[in-house]
């Protein structure tokens, strides 16, 4: 996780407020899960949502965000699991979808193993989103040109790649952050390498269902 003004800061980037439906995808260990339950309330709803692509991993990770939901408090978490194109199915019409650090992992063999591809989750998360909602994504930034080319060795993506493949799907760009820029990262390791790890270079996106 970031500081914690970073944190506020792309909290307030994400338009999460009281009341507000998110759904987060591939939680990992459930951090932003956690926030955004706290954020939103009693009377907003966070879906923990899972990838059926990567419900079979050793660390369970359907299981502990069903535990997470079981937590004190956590009454307006619901965990839940299907095939990436399958979410709308599994969730209720939202006002958020977060994407951190995974959108580089839609063109990878894993996520795609099972026929899904960046556009087809692109044209589901428009299905899902409540008119004027927002689809936020956070990821490592690849080298100027690059494409998708990194995505699944070094899971990086090129910014420019994210933003036309999410405009095709009908979104609008509404804003973007620099907060998490690193001018000092060469783009050419991995995002894990321990030389950048946790200091990779990002780009912050925020793309809006329009109204009609």
């Amino acid at each position: 996780m970031y500081d914690q003004s970073k944190l506020s800061e792309l909290i307030r980037f994400a338009q999460v407020d009281a009341g507000s439906t998110v759904i987060d995808v591939y939680p990992g260990d459930g951090d932003w899960t956690r926030l955004f339950s706290n954020i939103v309330g009693p009377e907003g709803r966070v879906y923990s949502f899972v990838p059926a692509e990567v419900a079979n991993f050793k660390n369970d990770p359907v299981g502990r965000m069903r535990t997470l939901a079981k937590e004190p408090g956590r009454e307006n978490v619901e965990a839940v699991s299907a095939d990436l194109v399958a979410m709308p199915k599994a969730t209720s019409p939202a006002d958020v979808l977060w994407l951190h650090l995974f959108y580089h992992d839609l063109h990878t063999k894993l996520m795609q193993a099972r026929g899904a591809t960046a556009a087809h989750f692109n044209r589901a998360v428009y299905e899902r989103l409540k008119p004027g909602g927002s689809y936020v994504i956070v990821d490592h930034a690849a080298a100027f040109g690059a494409g998708t080319r990194d995505a699944q060795l070094l899971h990086r993506i090129e910014s420019a790649t994210v933003r036309e493949e999410v405009e095709a799907a009908g979104f609008v760009l509404d804003a973007e952050s620099t907060i998490l820029a690193n001018k000092n990262d060469p783009h050419s390791v991995k995002a894990f390498d321990p030389s950048i790890k946790g200091e990779t270079d990002r780009f912050a996106f925020r793309f809006k269902k329009p109204m009609s």
